[in-house]
Formats: structure tokens, C-alpha cells, sequence
């Protein structure tokens, strides 16, 4: 098994090594972290928990009466005995949610984009995604064994260059983001629709960081652009602002049954615990009745975005709850991340292959669990920290 050992050597050496860092707790946007020296608070800025659902008390208490009816599993695949009636009734309220007909559960927002990917595409198809788009539906992609092409990130001319030479005689699907998870910049989703209507291509559109965030009830970017009825397909996840764990296709009732019948990881996976299903019912619930969470959220991002800036740092920070501060070398980026944990900020450092060679990054996530009366003096310690390494950084 050398050649392991050789490969972690490696990734050591090029400042892409990970390991796992075990918690002690986690609340109130706050982790702590055993130690030599004793346990360490840290302000936890790389969570996607960003409306702080993850420990509010209706999700607990649907959880619980969800668990204490149903038990800790279903035990089968929903196609065999695995199926309860509160699946369909979360299916039901994130189809109208998001405004679509239907909607079908995946344990999860991989197993989402790597079961349909590869039954809506095949040899003999195309499809066209951001150079930026999750790992997951790349690995979609590359299951389903249809010709890839990538275009420039956000760039609709680029993306109209493939279609116009290499669109062909099979299906064409367009996939994107709406929201960046580690840039935090948005799709032109309009621009996209016009598109893929020219071209008779479909369109598919991962939600995961958008959903609960944007629109008048939490539908999404999809629902602030109107567009809700001309995408073709919705991606999005239970476990980022909503506070749960799993994940969603939602669409038209013929792509829910197809992908009943064709979606791999939906046949073949056992049906989510129920306790995850009734707290995702209370999110969904929760964040349409409170417009204001969304509100509140966008206030922190904007007034952390401003004292950034107050502090120095140059650059466009961009439109979302998603700041990345760019470093470059994945290892200088490795070094930050730490020195921040030792003066109470927990923040990740991003770096390739998750990220472009050469763009590494640590990214802060904003979240409910963030106090205004904070936020400022969190600014000020991450450049002075960076100023400290004598690392430059900018937005």
C-alpha cells in the first residue's frame, strides 16, 4: 500500500491534505473544540446552517414526534416496504413550495444530481455545465457517459459558442447553480431560460444554497426570477438553510415518476429516517411563515461585507451570504484557516480540487446564528490576522 502513503505525501506537500476534525459541541453558531490546553470556543463561520434551523425547537419537536411515531428508520427502499405517508406529504409542500407539480426526496443532494443526471442523458446526448458547478454533478455527468462540455463560469456567450457548434441530434441538457456555494455569486437565470429554449435544450438548476434564502416565501432565485414554471428541473437540499439532511428534484409529475422508475440512487437507497423527513416538513413550513429570517440574514451579510471593506479589504465582495476572501496558494490558505481557529474564528480554507488551481480561499458563511454586535470586531481580527502572516488577500 505504498502508493498511498505516497499519494498522502503528496497531497501534504501541495497543500491539498484534509482531515477530520471531531467536535466537542456545537450551539448557537458556536463549536467547541478539545485541546491540550483545554477546550476552545470558536465562532463558526463555515456552516451552511444559515438561517439556524439545525437546533430551532419546532424542527426539534417534529423530529421527535416524527421519531417517536415512526421509529429510527423505514428499513427498505421506498419501492419495497420503506414508503410513509409523510414522505409524500413533504413531497407535496416542497413541490408548492417551489412552484412546480410534483417532487421527489434523495437522501441526499449528491445522490440527487448522480441518480437523475444520468437517467435524463446517455451516450449519445450533451450536456453543458459551468466550469463551476458542484463535484456532484460532475460526477453526475460522468455517470451517465453523455459528451460533457464545460463553459466559463456565468458566461452566457461562451455558453452559446457550444451550443451553436455542438449541440447535435440528441437531448441537450444545461446545468447550473443558482448560487455559487464557493464563489456566492448568482446564475442569470433568465438569460439561461432564453437559452435553452433557443437550442431545445433542458435546464436544470441546483438550488441548495438558495433555497430558504431568496423569494417572497423561501422558494429560491428561481422564484425571485418568476421562472419557476420554465425550468425543467430543481435541485435542492434539507441540509443547508433548512436545517435538516436530504434533498429534492422538484418538477413536472411525469419527472417525478420517471425518476421513480429510472433515478438509481432513489431505487436502490433506503428510505430517509423519518425523524429527518418531520423536521424538513417543519422547515419548509417555518421559513415561509417568517419572511423576516431571510431579511435578517441578508442585513448580516451586507453590514459584514461593509466592515470588511472598512477594514481594508479590497475587491467586489459580491451579492450573497457567501463571502469568499481569496488567497491563491492553498497552503497560505491552509495557514490562515489555522491561525484564525487559534484566535477564536473557525472558518475553512477552500483550496483545489474544489476550487480552481490557483484560487484558494477561506469562506465565510453568514448565518442567523451571527449577531450584528459582533460581526465588526470578527472583521477587524481576521485582517489584522491576515496583515499578522503578512498575507494578502482581497475579495
Amino acid at each position: 500500500m505504498d502508493y498511498l502513503k505516497r499519494c498522502l505525501a503528496d497531497y501534504t506537500e501541495a497543500g491539498r491534505y484534509r482531515r477530520l476534525r471531531p467536535l466537542d459541541a456545537r450551539r448557537d453558531g458556536r463549536l467547541v473544540v478539545a485541546g491540550n490546553a483545554g477546550d476552545q470556543s470558536l465562532l463558526d463561520f463555515s456552516s451552511n446552517d444559515y438561517l439556524a434551523l439545525s437546533q430551532h425547537p419546532d424542527l426539534v419537536r417534529a423530529s421527535r414526534e416524527a421519531l417517536e411515531r415512526f421509529g429510527t428508520g423505514v428499513g427498505a427502499a421506498r419501492l419495497m416496504s420503506g414508503d410513509l405517508a409523510i414522505f409524500h406529504q413533504l413531497e407535496r409542500e416542497v413541490a408548492d413550495f417551489k412552484g412546480c407539480a410534483a417532487a421527489l426526496l434523495f437522501g441526499s443532494g449528491y445522490m440527487a444530481n448522480v441518480g437523475m443526471i444520468p437517467a435524463l442523458v446517455g451516450r449519445g446526448d450533451v450536456v453543458f455545465t459551468d466550469r463551476l458547478d458542484h463535484a456532484s454533478i460532475y460526477d453526475g455527468c460522468r455517470l451517465a457517459g453523455a459528451r460533457l462540455l464545460r463553459f466559463r463560469h456565468n458566461d452566457l456567450a461562451h455558453l452559446e459558442e457550444l451550443l451553436q457548434k455542438e449541440r447535435g441530434a440528441g437531448r441537450g441538457l444545461v446545468i447550473v447553480e443558482s448560487l455559487y456555494s464557493m464563489d456566492g455569486d448568482i446564475a442569470p437565470l433568465a438569460e439561461l431560460v432564453a437559452l435553452k429554449n433557443r437550442y431545445s435544450c433542458q435546464l436544470l438548476v441546483d438550488e441548495a444554497h438558495a433555497t430558504g434564502i431568496y423569494g417572497q416565501h423561501g422558494g429560491g432565485l428561481i422564484q425571485v426570477a418568476g421562472l419557476a414554471d420554465q425550468v425543467d428541473m430543481v435541485v435542492g437540499t434539507f441540509g443547508k438553510a433548512l436545517g435538516s439532511y436530504g434533498a429534492y428534484v422538484a418538477g413536472s409529475q411525469e419527472l417525478r415518476e420517471y425518476l421513480i422508475n429510472r433515478a438509481r440512487s432513489f431505487i436502490y437507497s433506503t428510505g430517509l429516517p423519518p425523524a429527518v423527513v418531520g423536521a424538513s416538513l417543519a422547515a419548509v413550513r417555518l421559513v415561509r411563515q417568517h419572511p423576516e429570517m431571510r431579511q435578517q440574514l441578508a442585513e448580516r451579510a451586507t453590514y459584514f461585507k461593509e466592515c470588511l471593506i472598512k477594514e481594508g479589504l479590497p475587491g467586489n465582495p459580491g451579492p450573497s451570504h457567501i463571502v469568499p476572501v481569496m488567497i491563491g496558494d492553498g497552503a497560505t490558505a491552509l495557514r490562515l484557516a489555522e491561525e484564525c481557529c487559534r484566535v477564536g474564528l473557525f472558518v475553512t480554507a477552500i483550496r483545489p480540487p474544489t476550487v480552481p488551481e490557483g484560487t484558494a480561499r477561506v469562506r465565510f458563511s453568514l448565518t442567523l446564528n451571527h449577531r450584528l454586535d459582533e460581526l465588526a470586531e470578527v472583521a477587524r481580527l481576521f485582517m489584522a490576522t491576515c496583515h499578522r502572516l503578512q498575507i494578502s488577500v482581497s475579495f
